[in-house]
């Protein structure tokens, strides 16, 4: 049997030697090193994603590998590929160390300096266990190993872009789509997710925020369940007590949070601090909001640099969203896609204060009229972003139109205060 083998190692001296060492492996195919967290995590979803059957049977992880901790990495991909055994490779072999891989998630660790006998024992002993596990969920017809759930972040370029409008809605679509869905307000300071839905509820991410074990039982209690059908997870009412709130916890409350939900939509604001960096590293997608106007393009800009210097996403892997687009402003999604570097969404969101001022002023953003242009090109842009099937939305839009026909109808019928024509007094 062939085992196959994705080493992830930072340093190039180091993937050096990893590498050769796994040429020499009998029944062995090791894959190209992988340089960061970032990109094996895209490269085992891009696998999985073909198929279960093409994810490796062993990871290979460097204690130095970056930006994402070693352990917190080991946690992550043990969530989302639980079919796929997980290695340490570091120089500290002592039982401490030894007991938190194994809490991580991880089937094994190889000390280093690397030696052929004990790497090749460990990888042969891991991908055995591997083998069986896949074994057992083929026959068992439940490939709940699978990838998980798609993560959506939502960026602001600067503050009042309209980014919780923007998040609200992509998660709406996606329910209303018949998916599982959560969406987390991590703008922990000024969060407003709660006050758009109407929502008053104690708990919020600071209460997951130093918990080792997210079970089940503890995220449920955590969440609230909006009568949208979609689960919020929201900010604190304390804006201080963000920062309770580490890279750390969130990268576990993003993946427990991706294990149970089709899709993960989270509101990071225009505030940037180590929480929302990490979320947005673990994003499947990366929105960043802008409005057509040289402050916010400038915003953007200074944003997706920032990104790139700290390692958190590259600007090509970012999609910009046009907010408050018309066709007469000097700056279009061409530009602003010059500008700044990213990929730029085709679906352009129009402005509309009037429309919106209602629902946004009663907390009741959920219950945008399906006429409205803004909802509209949401949920277009949900479908664009594949968060909506094309035939979910087109038969989401055709019963909002009918509705809306319906409506109408009854309008007319009965005049404009809702009265029977025949029944009015003249």
């Amino acid at each position: 049997m062939t085992t196959r083998i994705l080493p992830a190692v930072g340093d190039p001296d180091a993937a050096r030697a990893v590498a050769g060492l796994l040429s020499q492996l009998p029944d062995a195919e090791p894959a190209v090193p992988v340089t960061d967290s970032t990109q094996l995590t895209d490269t085992l979803a891009r696998l999985a994603g073909d198929s279960l059957d093409e994810l490796p049977e062993v990871v290979l992880v460097h204690e130095r590998i970056g930006p994402v901790p070693a352990l917190e990495l080991i946690r992550e991909v043990a969530l989302r590929f639980p079919a796929v055994g997980v290695v340490l490779i570091t120089a500290d072999a002592s039982p401490g160390l030894f007991s938190a891989a194994m809490d991580s998630g991880a089937r094994g660790l190889v000390a280093l300096p690397l030696s052929y006998e004990e790497l090749a024992g460990r990888v042969q002993s891991v991908a055995q266990w591997a083998t069986g596990v896949r074994r057992h969920l083929g026959t068992g017809g439940d490939l709940a190993a699978g990838p998980g759930g798609v993560v959506v972040t939502v960026s602001g370029a600067k503050g009042g872009v309209g980014t919780t409008v923007v998040a609200i809605q992509l998660a709406l679509a996606a329910q209303a789509s018949g998916q599982s869905v959560a969406l987390v307000d991590l703008d922990l300071q000024t969060g407003d997710v709660g006050s758009y839905l109407d929502v008053r509820f104690r708990r919020s991410i600071v209460d997951l925020a130093g918990i080792q074990d997210i079970t089940p039982r503890v995220l449920q209690d955590a969440v609230f369940g909006h009568e949208s059908g979609v689960s919020l997870l929201l900010a604190p009412k304390e804006g201080e007590r963000g920062e309770e709130v580490s890279d750390r916890s969130v990268r576990q409350v993003v993946s427990s949070l991706r294990s149970r939900n089709a899709v993960v939509v989270i509101d990071c604001g225009a505030q940037m601090n180590a929480a929302n960096a990490a979320a947005i590293e673990m994003a499947d997608t990366a929105l960043l909001v802008t409005t057509p106007d040289v402050v916010s393009v400038r915003a953007a800009k200074r944003l997706v640099t920032m990104w790139k210097r700290l390692q958190i996403r590259k600007a090509e892997d970012t999609v910009a969203v046009v907010n408050r687009h018309t066709r007469s402003t000097e700056i279009q999604p061409p530009l602003i896609q010059r500008i700044t570097g990213t990929a730029v969404a085709g679906t352009t969101v129009p402005a509309g204060y009037k429309e919106l001022q209602s629902t946004v002023d009663a907390g009741r953003l959920h219950e945008l009229d399906a006429k409205s242009a803004v909802k509209q090109a949401l949920w277009g842009l949900a479908g664009e972003l594949g968060l909506v099937k094309a035939e979910a939305l087109a038969r989401l839009q055709g019963r909002h139109r009918d509705r809306g026909s319906v409506g109408l109808r009854r309008r007319r019928s009965h005049g404009a205060e809702g009265v029977p024509r025949q029944g009015r007094k003249t």
